[in-house]
């Protein structure tokens, strides 16, 4: 049984996003804002995904933008103190993603006592903010100081919105990065977000890496989620649960998740998962 399986007590789980409002700091950040209108969204947002039915939650601070490649503390001190207010009312397996700082996830988990965390760990990328360095070795040291065996780490292997540098087909990417880092899983995306993720892509990974989870990390709706979970592990969804398919209004605001779309896209997978 994949580790997957046992974390999340079903086959094929579905974990959602859950973004945050923009936070202090954030240059979408108001001087009229406030913590407590940010926190009140994020439990609207997380009761909506969990009686949804949803399987895992994956927090992130989506509004950040544009992101940080080494963040401000005030953003994980930020994201935790939310993630404190709502931790008594979280009752799926929860993840953290502090985007673009692999060394911020790894310290936001080990103050929320997150499960999992996913990011882009390794490769040195290019794209709007310019080049971007990991260092997985220290990554992983610093995993071990912080006594973090536990937490799974999910790897963006090709992330959505940066060119990597690297040539290689991301079959040999992902095999020399787990014979390296071994990492729990690999988070496959399309060039964009909301974009189908290529089922053939993630069948070749999972072909030569299949001790790993692969999951589908983009493209997740109804009409397509059965097919990407025909090829992956796992899937992470974001957009889609959001009302009308938004990411965000026409004032930049981050659009609400609509429980009914979430109950939508599950009865697929439930539907699926008879099938296994």
């Amino acid at each position: 049984m994949l580790w997957i399986e046992e974390m999340f007590g079903v086959k094929k789980p579905i974990i959602s996003m859950l973004h945050f409002d923009p936070l202090p700091g954030d240059p979408r950040w108001k001087e009229s804002d406030n913590l407590d209108t940010v926190i009140e969204h994020a439990r609207q947002d997380l009761h909506a995904l969990q009686d949804g039915g949803v399987d895992g939650i994956l927090f992130s601070n989506e509004f950040s933008l544009p992101y940080e490649r080494s963040m401000s503390f005030v953003t994980p001190a930020t994201m935790a103190y939310i993630i404190g207010n709502l931790r008594s009312e979280i009752r799926v397996p929860f993840g953290v993603d502090a985007i673009s700082d692999g060394a911020a996830c790894i310290e936001l988990a080990a103050a929320t006592g997150a499960a999992f965390v996913r990011g882009t760990f390794h490769g040195v990328y290019v794209g709007d903010g310019g080049f971007y360095n990991n260092d997985f070795s220290k990554l992983q040291r610093r995993r071990t100081e912080l006594h973090l065996q536990k937490l799974r780490m999910l790897y963006f292997i090709n992330p959505e919105s940066d060119r990597a540098m690297d040539p290689r087909p991301l079959a040999e990417i992902a095999s020399s990065t787990i014979f390296k880092a071994h990492p729990d899983g690999l988070c496959i995306s399309a060039q964009a977000a909301g974009q189908d993720v290529d089922e053939d892509l993630m069948a070749s990974v999972k072909a030569k890496n299949p001790e790993v989870v692969v999951l589908c990390n983009t493209g997740c709706r109804p009409n397509t989620i059965e097919a990407k979970l025909s090829t992956s592990d796992a899937a992470v969804v974001g957009t889609y649960f959001k009302a009308g398919g938004q990411f965000e209004d026409e004032n930049l605001n981050n659009v609400r998740v609509d429980q009914a779309r979430v109950e939508e896209l599950m009865a697929v997978v439930y539907k699926f998962r008879e099938t296994l």
